[in-house]
């Protein structure tokens, strides 16, 4: 039974590997070059795998575009979890997180790359095609206010859920739209904004 178990396990780390490698492969090409020009031959080459491995692992380019944006916004939420844990106050708590996500975004290289050659492919990625992604946000921005109301941060509240999707409404529309009336270059200015207006919104 043992050695059933550890080749079970040995199986499942090959599978996760080469599923890594492909994302790796397709982040590295998606950066390089932009999604449009990058074709499903040019990810297994840069993962060191066959075609038939990466359409059998992964599915379609379009499948591995999401898959790739789940990734970097899992990394993100995952960074978000921790938050909670680092402060005593909710509005140092909100500030922090709404900083954290936007200067994320601001910084990270396949969004960067992709907004400088395929604005619209973007813009697609967090509308029409953006539901998983929204949805992830909302639930871990929820688990982060849950974590808060564990810690005396924050009043328990039946809407909570609600209150975690209008911040994350109010984030997606700045990452969609970053240039407005109001200024929101340095952290400075993101935290200010993220106690004076969000917190309100977080608190009840």
């Amino acid at each position: 039974m043992a050695a059933a178990s550890k080749t079970s396990l040995s199986r499942v780390d090959a599978t996760d590997d080469i599923e890594t490698r492909i994302l790796d492969g397709a982040l590295i090409r998606f950066q390089k070059v932009g999604v449009k020009k990058t074709t499903v031959e040019d990810i297994a080459r840069e993962a060191g795998v066959d075609r038939v491995t990466v359409y059998r692992r992964m599915g379609s380019r379009d499948d591995l575009v999401q898959a790739v944006v789940n990734r970097e916004v899992g990394a993100v939420l995952e960074e978000i979890s921790a938050i909670p844990e680092r402060h005593d106050a909710l509005a140092d708590l909100v500030a922090d997180m709404f900083v954290t996500v936007i200067t994320r975004w601001r910084t990270n290289p396949l969004v960067e790359r992709m907004l400088s050659v395929e604005p619209e492919r973007v813009v697609m990625k967090l509308t029409a095609d953006g539901g998983t992604t929204f949805a992830m946000s909302v639930t871990a921005t929820a688990a982060a206010l849950d974590r808060a109301v564990a810690r005396g941060l924050l009043e328990p509240a039946p809407d909570m859920l609600t209150r975690a999707e209008i911040v994350c409404r109010v984030v997606h529309s700045m990452v969609l739209a970053p240039e407005g009336a109001v200024r929101l270059h340095t952290e400075a200015e993101l935290s200010d904004f993220a106690r004076t207006y969000l917190t309100p919104i977080v608190a009840g």
